[in-house]
């Protein structure tokens, strides 16, 4: 079994296209910061991008839901393309095609639709320690 387990930003904005026979494609970026310890102690965090597949009515769904800056949890698995490159080089493309996917990031609220308001500086995401397991 192959399973891949993101949770992350989206790095910019979906990109839809469709197959020739008329089947929707959504393409996009999720950035996953992982929090290291140095030798002597220091924290360092560092980032992973991970290139993202949507198919079907789930590239439509992430196409018109997802942003920049989008929190997501993504399940999927990995898929590998080889191709030769315009100097002939041998390369290999890493992608995750997604199975699943639910958004994090709170939904924007209109303005008197609701008594909650995030705690002032920004999104309350912001807060959780995504060194800990879950």
């Amino acid at each position: 079994m192959q399973k891949m387990i993101l949770i992350g930003n989206l790095g910019k904005e979906p990109e839809m296209t469709y197959t020739p026979e008329g089947t929707p494609m959504t393409k996009f970026t999720v950035a996953v910061k992982r929090n290291t310890k140095s030798p002597d102690g220091e924290r360092k965090s560092e980032t992973d991008w991970f290139n993202i597949v949507a198919w079907r009515n789930q590239a439509e769904i992430c196409n018109q839901y997802l942003h920049t800056g989008s929190k997501v949890y993504i399940e999927g698995r990995l898929s590998q393309r080889r191709y030769t490159d315009k100097n002939g080089q041998e390369r290999t493309w890493v992608e995750v095609i997604l199975n699943e996917m639910e958004m994090l990031s709170p939904k924007p609220q209109a303005s008197g639709s609701s008594d909650f308001s995030p705690p002032a500086g920004g999104d309350f995401l912001d807060d959780i320690d995504d060194s800990q397991p879950f």
